[in-house]
């Protein structure tokens, strides 16, 4: 994805005016003043880590969203509308929103309950310090690597559509995140991914609604989409051999449910903590049980706003046409990737286009933000405090924190340029998840559900884990196993998750767990229900805050739209 996103600037440069360069800049300084206000409400390392856990289910659960919508995804999710077609939506109806539910419904309590103050410190309270150290050590690296590939991107997007240099794009774009993360810690973070999450759609809802307006409608869209490259099949969700790139259609569907609906999914959305962090700084129980599904419902809607315009982008732009039907010109760097961008250039005027521009770069900011706050949450709590220096005032740690996140977005910058060496950034990223998310997945939700399971088995099985995710990649690459590099993902997760399970449970089976006492709170079996469900009050009473409901909604939302697309 390095030529994939360093198109031919004649191509993709957007005719940007003034107005524009206006509104992006009124952009960057409504940001840098969210920043600044938040830094008020900081007197303490949990107030600068975790907003003091004081924040409200409804900015929260935007938040939680936001943190995910980066313009990798915007970028991806739209190549694979133009692509694939309406099998994309996979990636949203399975393959995030029950896993989304799930985290409200049956793991918040746990995680909140605890009042652990991040995912590996829930890991010591559940299994033991090495279990905390050996993922707060994997947590941070993934963090650093993750935002690295945001701030790549980012800084391709900047130089081909606005015609900065790569060198200058990324430190810019790293130093408006850093200031703000700085200023005013998680909820300078959270207040500016609210904001950006309004931003994004002010880029995406306009070009959607242009686009369906050039093609004639969605009628229109069918029919050009019925014949085009890829037919009828590109407008039915099942079986998605084309997205999975997996030719049996049996095949297909048990790699989408199970890889991505699954593993994947579950693994990314239960453990990851830059989006947990999001649910831990709400104001209470209910509120952080809520953060996750009321994300869920943005969530089920965006692909209307970018799987849609990417399937425009392939029946009205004549580069990705070409692509697709495999008559583009030699030495060509247009690709799907650039479907977003060329809509842009194509269907947006002066001043609205200001504000798309605005809209992908919130989109980028938000990902390395959610990647930057987690990883000093994690390191100043995880590492520094409970590992490297124990036992000194909340001011020290404070600072900590702060100077973290400088150093956090240092190492970004080194990381993007190694995130250019891939020639794939959905790939790479793709196989970060398998690496870092299915291992801890599979030892968490074993613990979660067997009181049996114990330390050593923990952080034997999450490095075995990784191991098996490591081994498939490999043998994905040198062509050992014959398969794509998407289709590598899912088995190489899936790997994963039933390596990391197998040997937890051999493991655990030759040792002692920890006695039932210490496990109350921690564990299913062990925790009373009254403590799972957590009756409300006060500013979270009332039915229509009810976690359960809003799951029940929002999962008949997402069974309706599978129907409508289906």
């Amino acid at each position: 994805m390095t030529t994939v996103l360093a198109q031919a600037a004649a191509d993709v440069r957007l005719d940007a005016n003034f107005v524009d360069y206006l509104l992006v800049a009124f952009y960057f300084v409504l940001v840098l003043g969210i920043g600044y206000m938040a830094r008020r409400s900081v007197s303490s390392s949990l107030d600068f880590l975790l907003s003091g856990r004081s924040m409200p289910a409804w900015v929260t659960g935007l938040a939680f969203i936001s943190a995910n919508l980066g313009a990798l995804e915007l970028i991806g999710m739209m190549a694979n509308g133009a692509q694939y077609g309406i099998a994309t939506v996979h990636y949203y109806w399975i393959g995030a929103v029950p896993a989304m539910v799930f985290l409200g419904l049956v793991m918040m309590p746990f995680y909140y309950g605890s009042k652990a103050r991040s995912v590996p410190e829930f890991l010591f309270k559940r299994f033991n310090r090495t279990t905390q150290r050996i993922q707060g050590v994997i947590f941070a690296v993934a963090s650093i690597l993750i935002a690295g590939v945001n701030l790549f991107a980012l800084g391709l997007i900047i130089e081909a559509l606005l015609g900065w240099p790569l060198g200058v794009a990324i430190p810019v774009a790293a130093l408006v995140v850093l200031a703000y993360t700085t200023l005013g810690g998680l909820s300078a973070a959270i207040y500016n991914e609210v904001l950006q999450f309004f931003v994004i759609l002010a880029l995406l809802i306009p070009l959607t609604l242009a686009g369906l307006n050039r093609v004639g409608g969605w009628e229109g869209l069918k029919e050009k989409v019925t014949a085009g490259p890829g037919g009828a099949e590109q407008l039915s969700s099942w079986p998605g051999t084309e997205l999975t790139e997996i030719s049996n259609p049996v095949w297909s569907v048990i790699g989408i449910v199970f890889g991505l609906g699954f593993v994947l999914s579950f693994g990314y959305w239960t453990t990851n903590f830059a989006e947990v962090q999001r649910a831990l700084s709400a104001k209470s129980m209910s509120a952080a049980r809520r953060t996750p599904i009321i994300g869920a419902f943005p969530k089920a809607l965006i692909p209307l706003v970018v799987v849609i315009p990417g399937m425009i982008g392939a029946v009205l732009l004549p580069q990705i046409q070409a692509v697709k039907a495999g008559t583009a010109p030699a030495g060509s760097d247009i690709t799907y990737n650039d479907t977003l961008t060329l809509l842009m250039k194509e269907l947006l005027p002066n001043g609205i286009l200001g504000v798309a521009i605005a809209g992908l770069l919130a989109a980028f900011m938000a990902g390395m933000a959610a990647n930057i706050s987690s990883f000093n949450t994690v390191f100043t709590y995880d590492i520094w405090q409970d590992w490297v220096r124990p036992g000194r005032s909340d001011r020290y740690y404070l600072q900590v924190g702060r100077l973290v996140t400088v150093v956090g977005c240092v190492l970004a910058i080194g990381t993007a340029f190694i995130a250019s060496g891939s020639q794939n950034l959905m790939d790479y990223i793709q196989a970060l998840f398998s690496f870092f998310n299915a291992p801890l997945f599979a030892i968490f939700i074993l613990g979660l559900f067997w009181k049996r399971m114990t330390g050593t088995a923990a952080w034997v099985g999450l490095l075995s884990g990784t191991v098996a995710a490591v081994v498939i990649d490999q043998l994905v690459r040198f062509d050992v196993l014959q398969l794509s590099s998407q289709a590598g993902s899912f088995v190489g997760a899936s790997a994963a998750f039933i390596v990391g399970v197998g040997v937890a449970l051999l493991v655990s089976m030759a040792g002692r767990p920890k006695p039932d006492s210490e496990l109350a709170g921690l564990v299913w079996s062990l925790t009373p229900r009254a403590s799972r469900s957590h009756s409300v009050e006060g500013d979270d009473a009332g039915w229509y805050r009810s976690p359960q409901l809003l799951a029940v909604l929002v999962l008949i939302l997402v069974v309706v739209l599978y129907i409508i697309f289906i």
